[in-house]
């Protein structure tokens, strides 16, 4: 017997081939699953945290993989992404065989802790209480450049301090009012910075600054030390004079004095006179151009400079130039800004897409002029701080921070992103210059400990923690007090933000913007020993400490703790509403005599008329007494009605049993048409029941059937009949309909019939004294009088 062939399984066409399973390893992922579940260690990470990973399965915990998004994102609300390269090592990291047999054993479990690179990414909404993710709702509020700077305007319903000492002036340029009060500043600033150009110019003290500011800066036509240019580029003293004025009028407007200024001059013209300063203004001091005898002016312009130094703490960094930075509103790494210092120039720019001003995604800061400086290069510093809570506010500041340096020397003349954008995103674009000093590092990056080694040399290490450190301290707390009231205070999420600081030549630290999600890339031999340590350090306060209040928490230290403001408790809407309804009250048959009521108002349709004992609450237009009548009255009216009722009734009764009973016949012809009391339709129009248009529909119907012909030909005397109607369902279509007591017919033409059949509703019952009960049928008038010929040909 030949043996057939064994077939084996063909191998997926799709897919990696999974590796033969050995049954040890199987049985380790077995209880490391097991064990994790019971402790509720399972995590999933989305994006290039390979730090987090490392660690949580260090301490035992299972990463449930999330599935990779098919989309890239954009980047936008201040979130911080790694660059391309560290993008492509997330995608050629190695899995080892154990962590994808893991996370296929537990591709079913709920995942305790969730770390994403957005914040969009997970829905906040859908999670447990004993789930942890690492952001927060609605934190946009401060981590965007337009959240931040409308936030820190109400920071003084928080705290007592002016934001203009710690975040310099910012202005959302998508509003009409806040672009008013753009160009207003950046005109009073052209005043302030000329004036600050005149003393600088004729102050011996103060020249080496202003060479030192001006150090290689490529040299300009206008600009070079040629005598025959300067005096060919002379402006008159009215310039100088315009900006004493504006500066005047400007601390008299802080004193609220202009409340009875009369100002009486056009605004047309007020535009053209500053559009003539500030090209005068170019000229000074962009193009070199000298004021004829500035000299005389230097006094006035010491003095109200200092009386401008008392009310605007931002006087000494806003330099001479008028720089401004414009940034896009939800941008981060540095994209899309640019440093501009001509009104015209900022203005075309922003106007150029009325689409993004619309959205309000465009902000336009005062930039810094004149920051600290190392070895003439400029720098900006990171600083990294976690928020465990918002209600209490409770805020950790990492102990360790780094700085960014950019690759050309500093100057006010070269506005080049090169010069002024110290993101690692974007000068990693360019060659360091050949003439930067040799200390600085090739990777354009120091740790805080060198930082603190380059005080040290110029005798102002002290600095470090007497200004740098509680000044960014306060300026992260301050912030943040701003946006509590929008953040959503999720217990079980935490959040890592990165903030970014210049300091001044005071050591006074300046906060520029707040990143979400703040990029762990090691790029450089700093943020490779940093940026590894920061994510450890937040794990171990997020984990270790809720269990542990004395844990580690590596470099991370509380510096602020807000008192736990209470929350009622929501308890849902509970309205009770206690009160009685308002009927409306039967029209008076006959009035008191004793006392004649006011008439009650007209009622709404559709209300019943006062029955007994259902008057329940007085009328606030009647009296108590009035009331009492009104009763009385409505009482006897209806006892007199039933007697008058029963009498009626007993009468028709008799008068039907006897014989000689002879009712009064009248006839009419069969083309006139039914004559019926209205009566009852005016009275219920009288009482306001229904419209002319509402149909009314009688309780019983009273009428004389005399059938057509002569007297004498009729063998049987005419009886009246009285129907009471069945009570109907309410028809759909005509919900208006009114019951009336009754509607009394003395004569109806041919088209209503009579006929013999045997009633199957109960409830339809007539008064006639025959054993068989009668129907009416309503027909039309033609086929009434058919039915009618065919009877009389019958008979």
């Amino acid at each position: 017997m030949q043996q057939m062939p064994v077939l084996q399984p063909a191998a997926p066409r799709f897919g990696p081939v999974l590796p033969a399973l050995r049954p040890d390893r199987l049985r380790t992922a077995k209880a490391l699953v097991e064990k994790a579940v019971k402790l509720h260690k399972i995590f999933s990470v989305q994006g290039p945290y390979p730090v987090i990973r490392e660690v949580l399965r260090s301490r035992g915990w299972v990463e449930k993989r999330l599935p990779r998004p098919l989309h890239k994102p954009s980047q936008s609300q201040g979130t911080e992404t790694e660059d391309d390269a560290a993008e492509e090592d997330e995608k050629e990291e190695l899995r080892d065989d154990m962590d994808d047999l893991t996370s296929r054993m537990v591709r079913n479990e709920t995942t305790y802790l969730y770390w994403t690179a957005r914040r969009d990414a997970i829905d906040c909404h859908s999670l447990r209480k004993d789930q942890m993710i690492n952001h927060y709702e609605n934190a946009a509020t401060f981590t965007t450049k337009v959240g931040l700077c409308v936030n820190l305007r109400n920071l003084q319903w928080f705290d007592s301090a002016d934001p203009d000492t710690f975040f310099p002036r910012c202005y959302v340029l998508g509003a009409e009012d806040e672009k008013h009060a753009f160009i207003v500043d950046f005109r009073r600033t052209a005043c302030t910075s000329l004036l600050q150009h005149v003393v600088e110019t004729h102050s011996s003290n103060n020249r080496e600054a202003l060479q030192t500011e001006q150090m290689h800066t490529p040299a300009e036509p206008l600009q070079a030390n040629n005598s025959e240019s300067r005096r060919a580029c002379i402006v008159g003293p009215g310039i100088i004079e315009t900006a004493l004025r504006v500066c005047q009028d400007f601390l008299i407007d802080l004193d609220h004095g202009n409340i009875d200024r009369n100002t009486d001059t056009p605004q047309s013209t007020e535009e053209q006179q500053w559009a003539e300063f500030l090209h005068e203004y170019y000229r000074v001091v962009h193009d070199g151009a000298e004021i004829r005898n500035s000299a005389l002016f230097l006094q006035s312009c010491a003095q109200m400079l200092q009386r401008l130094r008392n009310v605007c703490p931002q006087l000494d960094t806003d330099g001479v130039n008028n720089i401004w930075i414009i940034k896009p509103g939800a941008k981060s790494r540095g994209r899309g800004i640019i440093c501009l210092n001509r009104l015209d120039d900022i203005m075309a720019l922003v106007d150029r897409d009325r689409a993004v001003i619309r959205d309000s995604r465009w902000v336009v800061q005062k930039y810094l002029e004149r920051p600290l400086l190392v070895h003439h290069t400029k720098f900006d510093v990171r600083q990294w701080f976690l928020v465990t809570d918002w209600n209490p506010l409770t805020v950790w500041f990492y102990g360790e921070c780094y700085l960014r340096f950019s690759t050309q020397p500093y100057s006010t003349k070269n506005l080049h992103s090169s010069v002024h954008l110290c993101n690692n995103s974007i000068q990693k674009h360019f060659q360091p210059s050949k003439d930067r000093h040799p200390d600085l590092p090739e990777d354009n990056m120091w740790s805080c400990a060198q930082f603190r080694s380059f005080l040290s040399e110029q005798g102002r290490e002290e600095l470090w923690g007497s200004v740098v450190v509680p000044g960014m301290r306060q300026a992260v707390v301050r912030a943040l007090q701003t946006a509590q009231d929008s953040v959503v205070p999720r217990r079980s999420s935490f959040e890592l933000y990165g903030a970014d600081f210049m300091l001044g030549q005071d050591l006074r630290p300046w906060l520029l913007e707040i990143n979400a999600s703040p990029t762990m890339c090691c790029s450089t031999e700093v943020t490779a020993r940093l940026c590894p340590a920061v994510q450890t350090d937040t794990l171990r306060v997020i984990l270790d400490r809720r269990n542990n209040p004395n844990a580690n928490t590596g470099a991370f230290q509380l510096i602020y703790k807000q008192p736990a403001v209470e929350v009622p408790q929501y308890i849902g809407v509970n309205l009770l509403i206690e009160g009685a309804p308002i009927r409306r009250h039967r029209a008076q048959l006959k009035p008191p005599a004793a006392a004649s009521p006011a008439p009650a108002p007209a009622p709404a349709p559709g209300l019943s008329y006062l029955e007994e004992g259902d008057i329940t609450q007085k009328l606030s237009v009647q009296k108590s007494h009035t009331l009492a009548i009104m009763v009385q009255s409505n009482k006897e009216n209806r006892s007199e009605k039933r007697r008058q009722a029963q009498t009626s009734h007993k009468n028709t009764a008799s008068k039907l049993s006897s014989s000689a009973y002879k009712p009064q016949q009248h006839f009419l012809p069969p083309e006139l048409p039914v004559v019926a009391h209205a009566e009852p339709q005016r009275k219920a129009r009288r009482l306001g029941h229904g419209s002319s248009s509402a149909p009314l529909v009688p309780r019983s119907l009273s009428f004389s059937f005399n059938p057509c012909g002569p007297p004498h030909a009729r063998t049987n005397p005419s009886t009246c009949h009285r129907f009471t109607l069945p009570p109907a369902a309410p028809d759909p279509q005509h919900r208006t309909c009114l019951t009336l007591p009754s509607i009394q017919v003395f004569s109806l033409r041919t088209n209503i019939t009579a006929g013999r059949m045997f009633s199957r509703k109960p409830t339809f019952h007539s008064v006639h004294s025959s054993a068989h009960r009668k129907q009416l049928f309503l027909l039309p008038y033609e086929q009434s009088v058919a039915i009618n010929k065919q009877n009389e040909q019958k008979l």
